[in-house]
């Protein structure tokens, strides 16, 4: 079965052809990080026009490379819950027209979900039951996948995702956007145990709080300038890379062991972070669980990995009408169509 798949939830325009949720046919990804930058994020107005004009020649490449043409594909996914609501609306209008004209069935996926299954693409062995942490920019998740498509949030952040946390000190730091990468390059070069900085405490054991560290990262450097010290600003990046990991990793560790899971896997856009990367691995093997991390290219917003999610939906009998909308905010375990 070959879906082709349509992700528009944030700052990239993607397509993907899918083969029976497992294997890349072709995915191609239009970014618009350059134009973003300008304004030290994202301006959601902005995406959602460049989405426009960047739709059909990213899903015309997409089926060029799989060698397909639209009439050729068994079904259309689309990313329609959460993202940015102007954003989202492009891809969803674009793949209900699609659906519609060639007589095809529309997927409707759940972004979340389509994070967790990018480890599908690159590792068949893998098979629910198994415990996920979901970082990105917006979101912080521990998740039970406890089959394909039934997921259960065991913890998930009060407030700022890791992902926007990493940005917000980076800007505070002088890096631009997107900071996360930035700070990863810069916390090579430093001390990660330099500055001592706030593990924040939650009610909930595996929720996670990340604005207080961010603020805490800005006051430092306020403070600094007030005072005319120089701040060693690659030791801080380090220093606040291994909190933030620290805490998602102890947390998710954590939950882990006590649910009982054997086999864990790391998801999402702050996935591509080789503090949170080296540190899982080693609290992985150290508890003897079975960790399964996606390669870079699968960890930013893709159509390949909602195309991966949209094989199971489709499976499970989940099915869009011309009556679909795009939701900013929707529970990765209350999905509603």
């Amino acid at each position: 079965m070959d879906i082709l798949a349509i992700e528009s939830s944030c700052d990239e325009t993607a397509a993907a052809v899918i083969r029976d949720g497992r294997e890349i046919i072709s995915s191609v990804v239009a970014t618009q990080i350059e134009e973003h930058k300008l304004y030290g994020g994202v301006v959601p107005e902005i995406a959602s026009r460049r989405h426009c004009e960047s739709i059909v020649g990213v899903v015309n490449e997409a089926l060029e490379k799989a060698g397909k043409t639209a009439a050729e594909i068994d079904a259309i996914a689309v990313t329609y819950a959460p993202g940015l609501i102007g954003a989202l609306l492009v891809g969803v209008n674009f793949a209900k027209g699609l659906a519609f004209s060639l007589d095809k069935p529309l997927i409707p996926v759940h972004h979340i979900r389509g994070h967790i299954a990018a480890n599908y693409l690159v590792h068949p062995e893998l098979e629910p039951p198994y415990m996920c942490l979901v970082a990105s920019g917006g979101h912080s998740h521990i998740v039970k996948v406890n089959s394909y498509t039934d997921f259960e949030t065991v913890g998930r952040t009060v407030d700022d995702a890791a992902g926007e946390a990493f940005d917000k000190a980076a800007r505070a730091m002088g890096f631009p956007y997107p900071g996360g990468v930035h700070i990863d390059k810069a916390a090579k070069l430093g001390d990660k145990l330099k500055y001592k900085l706030p593990h924040p405490k939650t009610a909930n054991p595996y929720d996670f709080s990340f604005s207080g560290l961010k603020t805490a990262v800005i006051n430092l450097i306020h403070n600094a300038k007030q005072k005319g010290e120089e701040l060693d600003i690659n030791s801080l990046a380090a220093s606040f890379q291994f909190t933030v990991s620290d805490i998602l990793t102890s947390k998710f560790v954590q939950a882990a062991k006590d649910n009982g899971y054997k086999t864990i896997a790391l998801a999402g856009g702050v996935a591509a972070n080789s503090g949170l990367r080296e540190i899982l691995e080693e609290k992985a093997a150290k508890n003897g669980m079975k960790l399964y991390v996606p390669p870079l290219y699968l960890c930013g917003d893709n159509a390949a990995m909602i195309g991966c999610q949209a094989y199971y939906e489709y499976l499970a009998g989940v099915r869009g009408g011309t009556d679909l909308n795009a939701v900013a905010t929707m529970k990765l375990d209350k999905i509603t169509y």
